[in-house]
């Protein structure tokens, strides 16, 4: 018998409820406890395919919300009312085409669970990681209204303490977590900020 906890738990978790990918617990269990989303806010979501980020976003933030989901790959949902779809390299995209293409000027949470296309090589893969992370942390800095928040995966290794440290300046509650529903080999950590100064 397979324990909740286990990768195989939340898979089938996520399947039976229909959310496309087993990574909307993590998101879940995180929102629980630091009280990310809420009704009628403006959500950019970072590297959203396949989409389960998206789905449950939607539903926390509602009808009167606007979500804003940004991949190189099409989300594999259907997109809710009142949301958009950016196809565009996170290296590559701008906040003023972030604003343009989507018609929000301002955010109250940017979320970024992208990731890097792994070789296998850690420290490669570390370091792409950071990048990305690092392009999510700079689009939230130039997006997010005051008092807003951030939560962005990056994969564990050097410049990590860095990032979190530029977080803590930025926002009034900076910090890593991880999740329970992280596999418990992974590298991953989340990057929280909470309250945009």
């Amino acid at each position: 018998m397979t324990r909740l906890g286990s990768p195989d738990a939340y898979y089938r978790r996520a399947k039976n409820q229909g959310y496309a990918a087993r990574s909307v617990f993590k998101l879940q269990e995180m929102d629980k406890r630091y009280g990310l989303l809420r009704s009628g806010q403006a959500v950019l979501d970072l590297g959203c395919h396949p989409g389960s980020w998206l789905q449950y976003a939607s539903q926390k933030v509602g009808r009167s919300g606007r979500l804003v989901g940004v991949d190189l790959q099409e989300p594999g949902v259907s997109l809710p009312q009142g949301s958009c779809f950016i196809q565009a390299d996170l290296l590559e995209l701008t906040p003023d085409q972030v604003r343009e293409r989507s018609g929000v000027e301002v955010f109250d949470l940017v979320m970024s669970d992208v990731a890097p296309r792994t070789s296998g090589i850690k420290d490669r893969d570390a370091a792409q990681s950071l990048e990305l992370t690092q392009a999510a942390l700079d689009m939230a800095l130039a997006l997010l209204r005051p008092g807003g928040s951030f939560l962005a995966k990056v994969f564990f290794g050097p410049g990590v303490d860095d990032l979190i440290r530029q977080v803590k300046g930025a926002f009034k509650l900076g910090k890593g977590h991880k999740p329970d529903a992280s596999r418990s080999a992974s590298k991953e950590i989340y990057i929280l900020g909470r309250g945009r100064k």
